[in-house]
């Protein structure tokens, strides 16, 4: 797309703080754009980037649009990705500021998206202008991959905008997710890798009947007790180098029984398991169906399935990469963050097909919650960390 055609924006992009709050100001709400895109798409085209916005569809979804900005054309091929889109608000009235105003009040940045993941994006990008303005011939180039699809679905997001962008040839050598890796201060945590998650569901059929009459019934909930706890008898594993075992939840456990003197007809759970890098979605569905088989023998019937899934456990080997960025916080903060492998699912998933993937971002005590909110102070360290980064970065890629 013609820079030309987005309009100027007032704002400073170089404050971190100043465009987390014009992205707050924009509700952009899961699948609505809210603005966010179309802020940004100036901003960068303003800076001199070569901006698209493909929009991605499937039949029975909504539109989404996307973002993809890059300045440069040679190699080493940073990108930075994130989103835009944010969770819904939940209860409105329980927000003690107007979630999406951006209001600052004790050093603290209030509103939806605060920390996952508009601060961040905000900062790495204030970040990426800073370097770019100081330094216009520095070698190699800056990529930004951005979705209006992350805290949705996911299928009309970073998973088609990575592939749009390799038709056209784009290549990248190294990715820094936005995402908000950090538990409680900004030198705690680099997240170099993610489970998988793999989603099951269990039904265990017997036969309705009368309570005082249990030679003429089969009550199901005996056989899906029998059947769970086969589950959770032994460890799935124990844990590798850098990924903690595996873990088994049921989250739901349910026989739609009103009544308190019949024997239900089937009984059902939902099980979900974020595992490592033991194992694939394919031999953990079949360890979890071989338990399932020998605890059932003869006498439990039922019928157990699995959800597609394209979260699968990955990791970005600990290298110079992973050392830049450690370095960079270390730097800026004093401390040297651990790398992790912990937390739910992101698009880092889909990115590391393309690219080493290290994600690293503001604290995220209250993302999604009501008074969502990142400190200033962690938005200015953000962006100094970003820019130490693409120092380092792109003066050994350079040497190199």
């Amino acid at each position: 797309m013609d820079p030309a055609q987005h309009a100027p924006i007032a704002l400073d992009p170089t404050d971190p703080v100043a465009l987390t709050q014009a992205l707050i100001r924009c509700p952009s709400v899961t699948p609505a754009e809210g603005g966010a895109l179309s802020l940004l798409a100036g901003i960068l085209a303003a800076e001199g980037f070569a901006v698209h916005r493909p929009v991605f569809g499937e039949p029975g979804m909504p539109d989404i649009k996307n973002l993809y900005a890059r300045i440069g054309t040679t190699s080493p091929v940073l990108v930075i990705a994130g989103h835009t889109d944010v969770v819904p608000v939940g209860d409105a009235a329980a927000w003690t500021r107007d979630p999406f105003a951006g209001t600052i009040e004790d050093g603290v940045l209030y509103g939806r998206g605060a920390c996952d993941m508009k601060g961040g994006l905000a900062a790495m990008i204030a970040a990426v202008l800073r370097f770019r303005r100081a330094n216009p011939e520095a070698p190699g180039s800056i990529a930004f991959l951005v979705t209006g699809d992350e805290e949705g679905p996911a299928v009309n997001g970073t998973v088609k905008l990575l592939a749009w962008a390799h038709e056209r040839g784009e290549r990248f050598d190294h990715c820094l997710l936005g995402e908000p890796t950090n538990p409680a201060s900004m030198s705690d945590m680099i997240k170099i890798g993610r489970r998988g998650s793999l989603t099951g569901k269990l039904i265990v059929n017997g036969k309705q009947g009368h309570v005082g009459y249990p030679h003429l019934a089969d009550n199901p909930i005996r056989g899906i007790v029998r059947l769970l706890a086969a589950l959770d008898a032994a460890p799935l594993d124990a844990g590798t180098e850098h990924f903690d075992p595996s873990n088994l939840e049921v989250t739901t456990l349910d026989v739609g029984n009103p009544a308190t003197n019949v024997v239900p007809a089937t009984a059902r759970a939902v099980f979900n398991i974020r595992f490592n890098d033991v194992w694939t979605p394919e031999t953990l569905a079949a360890e979890i169906e071989r338990r399932i088989r020998e605890a059932a023998g003869n006498s439990v019937r039922y019928d157990l399935t699995f959800e597609p899934t394209n979260a699968v456990a990955f990791l970005t080997e600990p290298g110079p990469f992973v050392a830049m960025i450690a370095d960079a916080v270390e730097a800026e903060t004093g401390q040297r963050p651990a790398l992790s492998t912990t937390g739910g699912t992101s698009d880092a998933r889909f990115i590391k097909s393309y690219c080493p993937v290290v994600e690293y971002g503001v604290v995220g005590q209250t993302m999604h919650q009501i008074d969502e909110r990142v400190a200033v102070a962690d938005l200015v360290a953000l962006e100094a960390i970003t820019h130490r980064l693409l120092n380092i970065y792109f003066a050994v890629q350079h040497r190199a």
